[in-house]
């Protein structure tokens, strides 16, 4: 059986990523409080109905009041069932508090407050979070997602029942844009050859092939894509072997249209040649 819990920021985006699990066949159940989720996992597990095999529960800080409890109870229930995964989502402050602002919703910890803003509500919230965010398998950050980009993500993450223990999700991004907190490891490519000097290439993206000429066809990009690849030939079995379900490499350039996206397609095929479980996103690429 597969159960997902998703957990983390108000304003993240659990909602719509509990959406997009039920739009591919899982059975999802929004705001359960910790506390009932051996009752519920115990009623899936011993369903004949096999569309009770796949469980999605949202669990945050709106299901109680007891905060450590909460923590506590999905720490022992994670322990206790190997098949469990929890999914955590994260945003920047700055950038959550314009989500609520935009919605014009009141965050669910407000009126808990003392002053009941939106700021302090979520830095609390933050505070109260770190020991789920600890425990998560896997960690989104959606501060420069798009809901397209979100929804890709997480069907990326679920859509078929996992064959390896390990995703590796490649992820090309911009500078400029700010670095993916999600990321495990940074690689940083502004040192190759940049199209966007080239007047030809400067409106394409790595995804043409154009692009993915040029960059790869410099001896320093072909040198440094074969010292990554050794690198992370090295490094890859290790989190699988320490037990990470998903390892996030981000590939950033100036931009993240051109030179990210090329090296980060490079790595992507060679492992997916390897038999990892592979997703890749190109975050900036309509910037």
């Amino acid at each position: 059986m597969e159960f997902v819990i998703i957990t983390g920021m108000s304003g993240a985006g659990k909602t719509t990523a509990l959406h997009v699990l039920e739009d591919i066949g899982f059975y999802c159940v929004d705001n359960i409080p910790a506390s009932l989720l051996p009752m519920l996992y115990s009623l899936c597990s011993k369903s004949e109905d096999a569309n009770m095999q796949r469980v999605a529960v949202v669990v945050d800080v709106r299901g109680t009041e007891d905060y450590k409890m909460m923590n506590v109870a999905l720490e022992q229930f994670k322990a206790a069932h190997k098949e469990v995964k929890i999914l955590f989502f994260d945003a920047k402050t700055d950038l959550i508090i314009m989500r609520y602002k935009e919605t014009r919703r009141r965050h669910p910890l407000a009126e808990r407050l003392k002053d009941g803003s939106v700021a302090e509500a979520v830095e609390f919230e933050k505070a109260l979070l770190v020991p789920v965010k600890n425990l998560a398998d896997y960690h989104i950050d959606t501060s420069y997602m798009s809901i397209k980009q979100l929804r890709e993500r997480v069907m990326n993450l679920f859509m078929e029942n996992p064959s390896q223990a390990l995703t590796l999700t490649f992820m090309s991004f911009g500078f400029k844009y700010g670095i993916p907190l999600e990321a495990d490891m940074i690689m940083d490519v502004r040192c190759l050859p940049n199209p966007f000097y080239i007047p030809a290439l400067k409106p394409l993206t790595g995804l043409d092939q154009e692009v993915r000429d040029y960059v790869l066809g410099s001896e320093e990009t072909q040198e440094f894509v074969k010292r990554t690849l050794h690198l992370l030939d090295y490094a890859v079995p290790l989190y699988l072997k320490e037990g990470k379900s998903e390892l996030v490499v981000g590939i950033g350039c100036t931009g993240g249209k051109h030179r990210s996206i090329t090296v980060a397609r490079e790595l992507e095929h060679h492992f997916l040649h390897l038999g990892y479980r592979c997703v890749i996103q190109h975050r900036d690429v309509e910037k």
